[in-house]
């Protein structure tokens, strides 16, 4: 059995239901809408959001889920959806998952209106049912998303970005999704709890190592037996490479931020920029990194009793930092 379906078996049922329930929650008396979305919800992921919202609800409660939860599950997805749709005009991307993105399909002033209605459909969900801490969660979410893309570009530009300043963009670009997502589970089912603050700090720290793993992909052996050096290429400031730039001499040091500013482009010079990051021991230390915070987000979920929902999660953590892809 693939590790997803294994981490997915002690909530497939309500995985089930929760497909029929997202795909209601998106419906409209627009013919256009509900075409794109049909669209969508036929090239979903491996929806690891409403997974994290069943696992760590369920886990915290013995085993009990109720209509909020479904609610939160849905309105993180619809949000993600929403995010995934407006980076796909921002990031001028043509596609999403292998498949065509939406505004490769219908133009770019369609998706970005798609991905308003979406956003909206995931904040009235919340508002008609008065799941306001609920909403709480997630609009503290969507403000950090915006807030950590907008302090990446701005500090890209000058190519100065310091551990800080990663681990920060990594925090609310990617880790706050996660972290609302757990902090969501725990709060449909016990609602001003010590485990929704708990919870949240353990999606947190998945989601600051899900990025370094992503950042490690860069570096490593791809799926052609080749390190991709996209991120060298977009002038991404990534950890083993923040690392490098702070353990290298001053001409090292200059030579290396003229190739990513100047000569990205240049195969042999990202392939070059690549070995030397190794050969500093970039990647061990963003290994290391990573590690840690697997093990923080493992020691939080040691205070909970044993359950099929704590081992999912459990091997959920360890999916992140194994993954292949």
């Amino acid at each position: 059995m693939k590790v997803v379906e294994q981490i997915k078996e002690p909530i497939r049922h309500e995985m089930e239901l929760f497909e029929k329930k997202f795909h209601e929650s998106m419906s409209s008396k627009v013919a256009l809408l509900n075409r794109i979305t049909y669209y969508i919800v036929n090239r979903k992921g491996k929806q690891m959001r409403p997974m994290f919202v069943f696992l760590v609800a369920k886990m915290v409660s013995d085993g009990a889920v109720n209509d909020r939860t479904y609610r939160g599950a849905s309105v993180i997805e619809l949000i993600h959806t929403a995010t995934l749709v407006h980076d796909d005009v921002v990031d001028d991307s043509n596609r999403r998952r292998g498949f065509f993105s939406i505004n490769a399909l219908w133009k770019n002033k369609i998706a970005v209106l798609v991905g308003d209605y979406l956003l909206s459909k995931g904040l009235l969900l919340s508002i008609d049912n008065e799941d306001f801490d609920l909403l709480k969660i997630i609009s503290v979410a969507v403000r950090e998303m915006s807030e950590g893309e907008l302090l990446q570009i701005e500090k890209a530009r000058r190519l100065d970005i310091t551990e800080a300043v990663y681990y920060e963009i990594v925090r609310q670009k990617t880790a706050t999704l996660i972290a609302a997502c757990c902090s969501l589970g725990a709060c449909s089912v016990k609602p001003n709890s010590d485990e929704v603050e708990k919870m949240r700090k353990f999606g947190e720290l998945i989601g600051m190592a899900f990025q370094i793993k992503d950042d490690l992909f860069d570096y490593t052996d791809g799926p052609i037996g080749k390190p991709t050096g996209i991120d060298i290429k977009e002038q991404k400031m990534t950890l083993p490479l923040i690392y490098t730039l702070d353990n290298c001499s001053k001409e090292e040091r200059k030579w290396l931020i003229n190739s990513v500013k100047k000569h990205n482009k240049d195969k042999k010079r990202v392939n070059e920029v690549i070995a030397f990051v190794k050969d500093k021991g970039g990647l061990i230390y963003a290994e290391e990194k990573m590690i840690a915070f697997q093990q923080e987000a493992l020691l939080l979920l040691a205070d909970f009793p044993p359950s099929v929902y704590k081992d999912s999660l459990e091997l959920m953590v360890n999916y992140v930092i194994e993954r292949k892809k």
